[in-house]
Order: C-alpha cells, then sequence, then structure tokens
C-alpha cells in the first residue's frame, strides 16, 4: 500500500512513489482490496489549476534597503506569474520564477503587491503590502545589518 509513503513531485514528469518490489507500477491495492488508480490518469499527468503553496506576507524595509517578495507556487503546467505593484503590471526582466526584489526601496515602492499566476485551468492571487520606512538622513547602514517583518528575504 502507498500509506505513509512519501511522494515526490518530479515537475518535468509525475508524482513518483519510492519503488517496491511487491507493488507493481502505476496502482497498489489498499487494505480494502481497492485498486489506487495512477495518479496521473490514463493520458499522461493530472493537470492542476495554480495555487500558492507560500504566499506573500506583508513586510516593511528601510529606505535604501533590498528586499525580495516570495511566492511558491504550484500548477501542471506550470503556471505563468504576473507582478503587480498598486495595480501597475511590473517588468519581470532578470527576476527569478517566484521571487521580485525590489532594490534601494524608495517611499514611491510603498504599497500593495500583487502576484497572479495563471495557466489554461484557471487563476489565483496573493497579496501584501510593503511598507518602506524612512530612516533618516543621519541613518548609517551597519555591517552586516539586516532586518524583517514577513517572510520575506531582504538586505539592508
Amino acid at each position: 500500500s502507498l500509506r505513509g509513503a512519501l511522494l515526490r513531485w518530479d515537475w518535468a514528469d509525475e508524482a513518483v512513489a519510492p519503488p517496491s518490489p511487491i507493488i507493481p507500477p502505476k496502482r497498489s491495492k489498499a487494505s480494502s482490496e481497492q485498486v489506487v488508480p495512477d495518479p496521473r490518469g490514463p493520458g499522461g499527468p493530472a493537470q492542476t489549476p495554480p495555487v500558492f503553496i507560500r504566499k506573500m506576507r506583508n513586510a516593511a524595509v528601510g529606505t535604501g534597503c533590498d528586499i525580495r517578495l516570495k511566492v511558491t507556487v504550484a500548477g501542471d503546467p506550470q503556471p505563468s506569474l504576473y507582478w503587480y505593484h498598486n495595480d501597475d503590471l511590473l517588468n519581470m526582466e532578470n527576476q527569478e520564477y517566484g521571487g521580485l526584489w525590489i532594490r534601494d526601496c524608495k517611499p514611491s515602492d510603498a504599497g500593495l503587491y500583487t502576484c497572479i499566476a495563471n495557466n489554461h485551468l484557471g487563476e489565483a492571487r496573493s497579496s501584501a503590502v510593503l511598507a518602506v520606512l524612512d530612516l533618516g538622513p543621519d541613518w548609517t547602514k551597519p555591517k552586516n545589518f539586516s532586518f524583517s517583518l514577513g517572510l520575506n528575504d531582504d538586505d539592508c
């Protein structure tokens, strides 16, 4: 039986159960002798709409600091991600999938950030507020200083 077995998701292929010499591939018998259907279905991997595994969190950062807003998204086919700041679509050149770096933060960077994930099966959204704190002209960044509010990476 697959009960208690860990499943690994291989993005290139399919959900894979650990090999077993007793259980033939693509199906197993549950304790009630019912056949567990292949999760891939008869035509290949099951396709799913986007879902946020990890959503954005509200965050605060000091002026002049960098911050990365992060999400983790599942879906098949892999969803396209679109990032917005106060309803304006952002240019995502040179950004990694699932992350939005905001460099040298200014007060104008504060506001509502939204990530929209979509594929042909649906759409999901995650939003968070970013506050940019004015630390004043006399503030100097200590060496290796960082702070975090929310689940984001920042470098200040």
